[in-house]
């Protein structure tokens, strides 16, 4: 996989990448001055989320929920007794939080959220939370291209230059995925989580940007 920064020079939308014989399709990620541009197997949109996508993200979260309970800290009735309201504020950007979503068409299917503390000894930091892809579509490169995106505007827009994260110290797909994009874990939270009757540790990683 290969990722490459490029002007943006129509208006605002991601650049196409050329026909290959290697190439088959596309991420386009849309970001104002630059844009993305990142192979896929098809083309899947990665933009920003606003409170327009609450309904979207909700049902994804649900997703998660069920499908992955020991990555995802609240339960599903938890998840379910949100407001729309609440998710709109939650997804909607700001200085301290964005998230961003892969769409195929008009379909929500990932997620990955970015966040940082206000707090000016601590805002040079920022936490990657949330990431989710749906299960038929892993395997195409969409959980990297959401960290990808959550860098590029944590490190552009809040001139982050510290990434942080929790896993679950079991969730070895989730592990490597964090490994390849320059994550080292420093800490282990013994019993973080517990889901039902058993206890989960989750390892502590951080990525420097500069």
């Amino acid at each position: 996989m290969r990722v490459q920064i490029v002007d943006d020079l129509n208006n605002g939308r991601g650049l196409k990448a050329p026909e290959s014989q290697n190439l088959r399709g596309v991420v386009d990620f849309d970001y104002g001055k630059h844009s993305l541009v990142i192979p896929l197997v098809r083309m899947v949109t990665v933009r920003l989320l606003d409170p327009h996508d609450a309904e979207r993200f909700k049902a994804l979260r649900l997703l998660a929920v069920d499908n992955s309970p020991t990555s995802i800290w609240p339960t599903r009735q938890e998840e379910m007794a949100r407001s729309i309201e609440e998710i709109a504020a939650r997804i909607r950007p700001t200085t301290t939080q964005a998230v961003f979503g892969a769409f195929d068409g008009g379909a929500l299917v990932g997620i990955t959220g970015v966040r940082r503390e206000p707090l000016c000894q601590v805002n040079h930091k920022a936490t990657i939370w949330g990431v989710f892809v749906s299960p038929s579509y892993r395997g195409r490169g969409i959980a990297q291209t959401l960290l990808s995106a959550a860098t590029v505007h944590a490190s552009n827009e809040w001139e982050t230059i510290q990434l942080m994260l929790c896993v679950n110290a079991e969730n070895l797909p989730a592990k490597r995925l964090y490994a390849s994009h320059g994550f080292q874990t420093f800490g282990l939270e013994p019993r973080a989580m517990k889901v039902g009757d058993r206890f989960y540790d989750e390892e502590h990683m951080c990525k420097q940007l500069v």
